[in-house]
């Protein structure tokens, strides 16, 4: 039983006491006799919400930053027209910040042996699964002086996959890759290049891509032109340890990864490579293998959902030997972690050896992009100070950078906006230049 506003004003100007109870609850009020009826007989007739049915349906996956809504259907089978106030309650990084009041509650009417349907519309904040909490039904009688109340339990899942924002640079690389695999000869006859076509020589071309035969049948020099082989082993290697969590801008490290991992993933698909991922700490937290290139995309952002960063330090020997169980033949591996010093020089270089003589490796990692403002910061004694530290904050990542191409590692270190398109632009280079 739930006493209303409008009950307790009126009780404010009764003058005889009368007493109230029900179970778990005794009061007293101050009211008059027709009051007391009056509250009775809406208690009575109002609808009973242990009775009521409820049922959910709707989206069960949206991308982070899009909406999803879910259909909450209310089933009246009693006698009574049912009058309510409803709570849909769901965790807090269901919604943007202040929103959550107005779109969990609602306001319904349902006569008896019908059903009514309301919309609870959730944009979540963070990514993962969101879970469905208790339905509170507020039952009212036809004088709203009581209110009868309780709880259901409508068990529902919305996964929060990542956002890809950086979707938007695919086209502009397909043209990329369109251009290299079937226009633009490679100079260079690198390993893993298939041949494609003749055409005349032109100054600049390898003198090794000459094709001697054709060019004695014709009059003018002939070379062969090479385009990079399909059907490579991608695997993305994402480091969820410590470092990861980091905060660059307003979302982890962790969160910039996954969005240059899935531009990556989706050119290489459409290259005709294989992709796979590894996330792994200090043991792994998802592996997707063996998918055909129209699953990959939905397999890795589904994988990709749950994975938040472990406050852990990575253990690089046990990543390298899961990653090379998982890449047991020649691959392109690319290892989305810091380029911290301490992390590389004392967890990375030692192992690095294991994967760089049988696989070409890619070390991405992202910049933030507060540093590089701070480096630039003049006019106070304090903003000076700022330009230092950033600077050698800078110095201390070339430095780190460069002990990881000494190993023969490709490094891409960019800010959260650029990683994306720089990873992608280093992928074409490797397989244009015959390295996959």
């Amino acid at each position: 039983m739930a006493l209303t506003g409008r009950t307790a004003l009126l009780a404010a100007l009764g003058s005889l006491p009368v007493g109230i109870w029900d179970a778990g609850w005794t009061g007293l009020l101050a009211v008059n006799a027709p009051l007391a009826l009056a509250c009775a007989c809406d208690y009575a007739l109002a609808a009973p919400v242990r009775r009521v049915l409820l049922t959910r349906s709707g989206d069960t996956a949206v991308r982070l930053g899009e909406t999803a809504d879910v259909t909450l259907t209310i089933t009246n089978p009693t006698g009574r027209p049912l009058r309510a106030r409803l709570r849909d309650a769901w965790p807090p990084s269901s919604w943007q910040p202040g929103t959550e009041i107005e779109a969990s509650r609602h306001r319904v009417t349902v006569p008896a042996g019908e059903r009514r349907r309301v919309i609870t519309r959730l944009r979540p904040t963070r990514r993962g699964d969101r879970h469905a909490d208790r339905v509170t039904l507020r039952s009212y009688g036809p004088l709203g002086l009581f209110a009868r109340q309780g709880t259901h339990h409508v068990p529902w899942t919305v996964r929060v996959l990542p956002p890809f924002t950086s979707r938007k640079h695919l086209p502009s690389k397909l043209a990329r890759l369109r251009e290299l695999d079937g226009r633009t000869s490679v100079l260079t006859r690198g390993e893993g290049t298939e041949f494609d076509s003749l055409r005349e020589y032109v100054p600049g071309d390898d003198t090794r891509s000459i094709d001697w035969r054709a060019t004695a049948r014709q009059s003018a020099l002939a070379v062969r032109t090479w385009r990079p082989e399909r059907d490579r082993h991608i695997l993305l290697v994402l480091d969820t340890g410590r470092t990861s969590a980091g905060r660059v801008g307003d979302a982890p490290r962790l969160d910039a990864a996954l969005d240059a991992a899935l531009l990556l993933a989706a050119l290489a698909s459409r290259a005709g490579d294989r992709v796979d991922l590894l996330a792994y700490d200090r043991r792994v937290r998802a592996l997707v293998q063996g998918r055909t290139a129209r699953d990959v995309l939905p397999s890795l952002v589904d994988a990709m959902a749950g994975l938040e960063p472990s406050l852990v330090e990575t253990d690089a020997r046990g990543l390298t030997a899961t990653a090379l169980r998982t890449a047991p033949r020649r691959s392109l591996i690319v290892l989305l972690t810091t380029l911290d010093a301490a992390p590389v020089e004392e967890g990375l270089l030692p192992v690095l050896p294991q994967l760089t003589q049988r696989h070409t490796v890619v070390v991405a990692s992202v910049a933030d992009p507060h540093i590089a403002r701070m480096s630039t910061s003049r006019g106070s004694v304090d903003a000076v100070y700022e330009a230092a530290a950033a600077a050698q904050a800078q110095a201390e990542r070339h430095r780190t950078a460069q002990q990881l191409r000494r190993h023969g590692v490709t490094v891409v270190d960019a800010t959260p906006d650029e990683l994306p398109p720089a990873l992608a632009d280093a992928y074409l280079e490797l397989k244009a230049a015959g390295r996959l």
